[in-house]
């Protein structure tokens, strides 16, 4: 630790952010490896915190999505009774 009581080993290098993001790009290898950084007791806190979040964003656009498409199956059926 520093002077400023900031530990500088827990922070997370830009060469590590930029492998994580490609990481991510790469469907289900990103689902993989966010379930992996989030709850893996050898991660850094922030790259930890930062994959819970991207988690729960991605829970969050699946079920709206389902969401949406069960609306509108429900309206596309009820527009074929009106026929």
């Amino acid at each position: 630790m520093d002077h400023q009581g900031f530990d500088s080993s827990s922070t997370v290098s830009v060469g590590e952010w930029m492998l994580t993001l490609l990481l991510t790009f790469i469907p289900i290898v990103n689902i993989i490896a966010l379930i992996i950084w989030a709850f893996s007791s050898g991660t850094k806190p922030s790259k930890s915190n930062w994959a819970k979040a991207t988690l729960l964003w991605m829970l969050i656009a699946i079920v709206l999505g389902f969401g949406m498409a069960m609306l509108g199956v429900g309206f596309g059926m009820m527009g074929m009774n009106s026929y």
